[in-house]
């Protein structure tokens, strides 16, 4: 498998990563806000506030709607009841431009496999803002995928593909992260790869994080379980 030529980042390269710097101050804020398929509500009545510089962690067994509630907040669906407000700078944020200030990395977001590992950096990097200190070559140094730079993606293991959407979501200079099941197809070393992108790049910016898995959730200081809100 090609996954065993990946290690985490070397004491070497991890010190010319600069930690992500504080960028715009953004704030969710959701009133009543719910969701319903058919005529059974998947949650309803949340009344929550998401601030930077926070991590928060979305928790719920499978089908609990913790996906469904991370496409809510992303603005790829709307709710069924009640609003979600985003602030960024105070100021509220239209719903069609809070792309721009999202990066999210989730199962069922795909690469583009015919395409490279150098191409689908630059690819992503003509939308998103690089990190401070950050370029396409430290990315793939970050990766320890310079073997791999001009191999197509349909070739990575599943395990490598989770690594560069990991990638390409904690090395964009955007206020809000999310994250969904983001060690899904890691193993043990990738956790750890995980946990070092989070403590380099998550620390000053609005992280949300859907899981049922506490490895991923563990640095997380505040939590919401969804089975509060049926």
């Amino acid at each position: 498998m090609l996954n065993s030529f990946i290690s985490p980042p070397s004491k070497e390269r991890a010190s010319c990563l600069t930690p992500s710097k504080k960028g715009a101050d953004i704030r969710l804020v959701l009133e009543n806000t719910g969701r319903h398929f058919n005529r059974d509500w998947i949650f309803r009545n949340i009344n929550y506030k998401f601030e930077s510089p926070q991590s928060y962690a979305i928790l719920g067994a499978n089908g609990a709607g913790k996906s469904t509630m991370l496409q809510l907040i992303a603005g790829n669906l709307s709710p069924s009841i009640g609003k979600i407000t985003c602030y960024l700078n105070d100021k509220i944020l239209d719903s069609e431009q809070l792309f721009k200030h999202i990066s999210l990395a989730a199962p069922y977001l795909e690469l583009i496999e015919e395409f490279t590992l150098e191409e689908s950096i630059r690819f992503h990097f003509q939308f998103k803002s690089y990190q401070p200190n950050l370029s396409l070559e430290a990315i793939i140094e970050l990766l320890d995928l310079r073997k791999f730079a001009h191999k197509t993606l349909k070739y990575f293991s599943s395990g490598m593909k989770q690594r560069v959407k990991l990638a390409l979501a904690f090395c964009s200079d955007t206020p809000l992260l999310l994250l969904d099941e983001p060690t899904s197809n890691l193993d043990q070393q990738g956790v750890k790869w995980y946990l070092s992108l989070v403590e380099q790049f998550a620390q000053n910016r609005l992280t949300i994080i859907c899981s049922n898995q506490e490895q991923e959730y563990q640095f997380c200081k505040h939590h919401i379980l969804l089975s509060d809100y049926k």
